[in-house]
């Protein structure tokens, strides 16, 4: 059965994100997710959770700078990886998304990519240690993302061959991807074994689900076929009421 996660930075802009997840729940749906935890107030969100027995299905790992960058000490980035996991030991949410930054100028691609390696298996040391999974983000960067260093998803799973640890999985937007490489379902179905957490929203815009070039119906039903027990999150921005168009998701499982 197909589990949808509402990402609470999207939707009801302006009320605070307790509000948010008790609207989660009044919906119907199980989970929520968001980006940052750091301009957040945690103690709220855990009472909230707990309240609505809502699943906290991911956030952002915040690693106090970006993987790409030499300027970046990999200190600093396990130092973020010890606060971040603290506070998902907190929420009792197991997933954290991680991206990779952007290309470095002037920098050969490989270079950056052997930097990202080296310093993931560091930090992949830290969730393992705490049971935790990295979920590593392609993004496109052709409309939303101008610059950013991991695109597709072949280059995602082939940094995570070589890190090689059951804790570092990919996050498929399936937005993101339609953008950068299409073939969305022969993608899912040929790696779905690396993939940790979904992300969906509509092409072109980043809208609504139904009414775009992506037919949401069917690969919801494929990923449900390839035994995917995890959640796809809806991480889209609505031109209509917020309810209504997260209640119109519900109709396409």
């Amino acid at each position: 059965m197909v589990k949808f996660s509402v990402c609470i930075e999207m939707f009801w802009k302006g009320i605070p994100e307790q509000e948010k997840i008790v609207k989660v729940k009044n919906l119907g749906f199980s989970a929520f997710e968001f980006w940052g935890w750091k301009n957040k107030d945690i103690d709220k969100i855990k009472k909230v959770k707990e309240e609505t027995g809502l699943v906290l299905s991911t956030f952002c790992f915040e690693s106090n700078g970006v993987l790409t960058t030499d300027e970046v000490k990999i200190e600093n980035l396990i130092e973020g990886a010890k606060e971040t996991a603290k506070i998902a030991k907190f929420l009792d949410c197991q997933k954290l998304i991680l991206t990779t930054g952007n290309l470095v100028y002037g920098e050969s691609y490989e270079i950056t990519r052997r930097r990202i390696i080296k310093r993931l298996k560091e930090i992949v040391k830290i969730a393992e240690d705490e049971n935790l999974i990295l979920l590593l983000e392609p993004l496109n960067p052709i409309v939303n993302h101008k610059g950013y260093f991991l695109a597709k998803t072949i280059e995602g799973i082939d940094i995570l061959e070589e890190v090689n640890s059951k804790n570092l999985k990919i996050l498929y937007d399936i937005y993101h991807q339609q953008i950068t490489e299409g073939n969305i379902i022969s993608t899912i179905e040929r790696f779905i074994h690396y993939i940790g957490h979904f992300h969906c929203a509509g092409v072109p815009g980043r809208h609504e689900l139904i009414g775009g070039e992506l037919d949401y119906k069917a690969i919801f039903k494929k990923i449900e076929k390839t035994g995917y027990n995890g959640f796809i999150g809806l991480e889209f921005s609505p031109t209509k009421v917020d309810d209504e168009a997260l209640k119109e998701v519900l109709n396409l499982v």
